[in-house]
């Protein structure tokens, strides 16, 4: 089962590691749900989510520290000797001296933020659902298109690599070329990121490897980006009728998401940074309710009825 490295985590949420004695390279986070042990910690555990995160609050804190000793260490030993992943204490809490080692006895991380809980709790799962969602990797390049992603496919050479390259010197940004991979964050939306490996990386035939964070900066390149458009490039087909009206939306489907769907056909001398522009921004305008086709299609039909009627009279 896929799951997330710890240390990634830790990194990732910038927490303080209090139990550093303990190797956290072997430990994996498989799910992104988390838990608060309101009552686990009361001593019940039956249905207790232990694969999860552990979130220990204000709420829990106080209420272990308004125990008896002997009873609070009775009752955090039964919880931390659960075979939980790791514990975090939020909103400026701290475990004593005594929970550590327990922690330290079960071989238990136990880690510190100065975050609240609630936003703590929110950032947390967010960062787990992208990172444990389910993931595909394609041949393609996604690009940030004036806010919109725009994924553009096609076959090895027909010039994707060169249509991002012109759209990153128009004040674009790049999130990844050649290998895109998409997770599924939810049923409506993709994320697509490089591989770490050619992250900010782009290659160009006849001249090699390009770094456009070095050659453009920071301002070109992006880490992620949801997909809202993919454009399909292919060679023209002159037996092949294309779409030109745009009345009849196409869709691709990726891990069980639809995208909406643009196959533009390449020909020599068609600048495809400005088609690709002029899509993303095309597409973001139907999305706020407005269809250029539709409203051609309605003013054609208008102008056809006052001829009939014209006609009749």
């Amino acid at each position: 089962m896929k799951g997330v490295q710890l240390t990634k985590l830790v990194q990732e949420m910038n927490l303080t590691n209090l139990t550093p004695d303990i190797d956290l390279r072997e430990i994996i986070v498989k799910t992104a749900e988390i838990n608060r042990p309101a009552l686990q910690l009361t001593g019940y555990l039956e249905h207790f989510a232990n694969e999860r995160v552990q979130i220990i609050g204000y709420v829990e804190y106080t209420y272990l520290m308004t125990l008896p000793d002997e009873e609070r260490m009775f009752k955090y030993e039964r919880f931390i000797s659960s075979k939980i992943p790791c514990v975090v204490f939020s909103t400026m809490t701290r475990p004593s001296q005594d929970m550590i080692d327990l922690a330290l006895k079960y071989k238990v991380p136990t880690f510190v933020t100065e975050k609240t809980t609630s936003s703590f709790m929110a950032e947390i799962i967010r960062w787990l659902g992208v990172q444990l969602a389910p993931c595909i990797s394609i041949h393609g390049v996604l690009v940030d298109v004036f806010g919109e992603g725009v994924l553009i496919t096609g076959e090895s050479g027909i010039g994707k690599s060169e249509t991002a390259l012109e759209l990153i010197k128009r004040g674009h940004r790049l999130v990844s070329d050649d290998v895109v991979e998409l997770r599924k964050v939810s049923d409506v939306t993709l994320v697509g990121s490089a591989p770490d490996i050619t992250r900010h990386f782009i290659e160009l035939r006849g001249i090699g490897i390009i770094d456009v964070k070095t050659l453009f900066g920071v301002e070109s390149v992006k880490d992620t980006q949801a997909v809202d458009l993919v454009i399909k490039l292919e060679e023209w087909d002159r037996d092949k009728e294309y779409d030109r009206m745009g009345l009849n939306q196409e869709y691709i489907e990726y891990l069980g998401n639809k995208i909406t769907c643009h196959s533009i056909p390449i020909r020599p001398g068609r600048n495809l940074a400005i088609i690709v522009e002029t899509t993303a921004v095309n597409h973001r305008q139907k999305k706020m309710g407005y269809n250029a086709a539709e409203e051609l299609y309605k003013r054609v039909q208008a102008n056809f009825t006052r001829k009939r009627n014209g006609y009749e009279e």
